[in-house]
Formats: structure tokens, sequence, C-alpha cells
């Protein structure tokens, strides 16, 4: 809930039959007025590819033009094949500045704490 209250109008829900199926907390940066950053994201496994990920971030990329910004930004573990396939299918780069590679994928070490590295994106939106 706390999201929604502070960033309800870059956040979203997917329901179904009243049901959360999904849901995108994202928001605008304050410290990067041309960019946008993505969260958190969680599609319920039952309603994977069903369109529900890629309905939720255009829905994000839209709000983000129409706030003037033309970057958006995510990071995933480098563990997570699926999301990293997701959002490379989506049109999101991997930045490439990592400081080691695994299975061919640039990660940035220690990114969120010790041990927690992660996978940078970046998206460009025309």
């Amino acid at each position: 809930k706390l999201f929604f209250d502070h960033f309800k109008n870059t956040s979203f829900i997917a329901e179904k039959d009243g049901k959360i199926v999904g849901f995108l907390i994202g928001f605008l940066s304050q410290t990067y007025p041309e960019e946008a950053y993505i969260h958190f994201v969680g599609v319920h496994p039952d309603y994977r590819n069903h369109g529900i990920g890629k309905r939720l971030y255009n829905e994000f990329f839209n709000i983000v033009k129409k706030n003037g910004r033309n970057i958006v930004r995510c990071v995933t573990s480098p563990v997570n094949k699926v999301s990293i396939a997701f959002h490379t299918k989506m049109g999101f780069e991997i930045e490439k500045n990592g400081d080691k590679e695994i299975d061919g994928v640039s990660v940035h070490t220690d990114y969120d704490g010790p041990n927690q590295d992660r996978v940078l994106f970046v998206k460009r939106l025309i």
C-alpha cells in the first residue's frame, strides 16, 4: 500500500475477476529529470504468458512519456533468466559497464549490497 500511496500515478495493478494477477511499481526519478525507474514487478504464475507484464510496462511507458521522460531503468538478479529474457524482449538493453560477466551477461557486483549482484537495464523511449 505504501507504494500506491506515494507512487500512485506511476504504479499499476492488473486484475482478473476481482483478483490481483499482476502489478508494477515505478516512479519518476527526482534526481535525473529524463529518467524513470521500474522498482518492482510481479505477475501471478498462473497468469504469465498472457501479456499482463507487457501491458503493465506499456502503461508505465505511456505515463513516463507524458511526463517528458525518455529513459526507463530497472534491474534484476543475474540468476533470473526469465526476467532477463523478458526485459530484452521489451526492448531494454543490458548496461555493459558491469565489473563481471555471467553467462555472457554484464553484471554489477554487490549493486544492492553484499552478494546482491544485479543486471542493469536501460530503455530509451521514442
